[in-house]
């Protein structure tokens, strides 16, 4: 005879399957299984988890009725919970000791750090949480814990462009593209099986001055005949104001910077804070 469960264990277990399966339907079936309860008290079970979810500010549930339908888990439900974040991170990268040689800023602390780097990637993620991503694509630099925090929110696989073709990744699609802001010739590259045909992608960058990268990773995508959602930057500068790319969000809008002078000045994307 199966074990039965209190309501509160439950809710306990409930809470740790959702946050380790986020962004994935399942069906109140496997509940009722887990836990060996009626359908009536799964879906009770669900209805408190959904109310404390609320309460709290930590994500929300959807629910999908029919027979081919169930519950996921949206980890993130507004973004008013996380503006205290953000700003925080804003008067970090404010600090001028960050400031290094050509005017970019020291950035890996806080993009290697995974409490900082798993919340920028849930505020990146929120405008296409419901868009039915397949894959977040990014480029081999130290963008890659972010957007591998974006597809662990959207669980998602992760497909990342080389730089250069890697023969242990068998046959591959190579490009050459220019780079936005140098205006150099680059080349990137993607093994054929790292992405399925017409999949719908989210690119993502850490960094982002005329879009050149990202246009690029857009030029790329078009040989899988894959669909580029969007793109989601950590920074992006002000300047130049044309970018390569429209279809894009940042977090942050990099304004200014004066090595002789040690000012940052650096901005919330007005996106985040209406």
């Amino acid at each position: 005879m199966m074990e039965k469960y209190k309501r509160y264990e439950r809710l306990v277990a409930l809470l740790k399957f959702f946050t380790d399966n986020p962004n994935k339907l399942v069906n109140l079936e496997q509940f009722m299984d887990m836990f060996n309860i009626a359908k009536s008290s799964a879906s009770e079970d669900i209805d408190i988890l959904e109310e404390i979810l609320e309460k709290f500010d930590m994500g929300k549930l959807m629910t999908f009725p029919g027979a081919g339908g169930g519950v996921k888990y949206i980890p993130v439900s507004s973004l008013k919970s996380y503006v205290p974040f953000v700003k925080e991170v804003c008067e970090r990268l404010k600090d001028p000791s960050r400031i290094i040689p050509g005017g970019f800023l020291y950035t890996a602390d806080l993009i290697y750090s995974p409490p900082i780097v798993s919340k920028i990637a849930e505020v990146l993620v929120y405008p296409f949480i419901e868009k039915e991503i397949d894959a977040v694509v990014t480029v081999e630099t130290k963008g890659i814990p972010i957007a591998l925090m974006c597809a662990r929110v959207l669980n998602v696989p992760l497909v990342i462009v080389r730089k250069d073709s890697r023969v242990t990744e068998g046959s591959f699609v190579s490009i050459n593209y220019v780079s936005g802001s140098q205006r150099h010739i680059r080349s990137m590259s993607l093994a054929r099986r790292a992405l399925d045909k017409g999949a719908k992608v989210l690119l993502v960058d850490d960094f982002m001055k005329a879009g050149g990268t990202l246009k690029g990773m857009t030029e790329l995508m078009e040989e899988f005949d894959a669909h580029v959602v969007g793109a989601g930057v950590m920074i992006a500068t002000e300047e130049p104001r044309e970018k390569l790319i429209d279809n894009y969000i940042s977090i942050f809008v990099l304004k200014n910077v004066e090595e002789e002078k040690n000012i940052v000045e650096i901005e919330i994307s007005d996106w985040i804070l209406k």
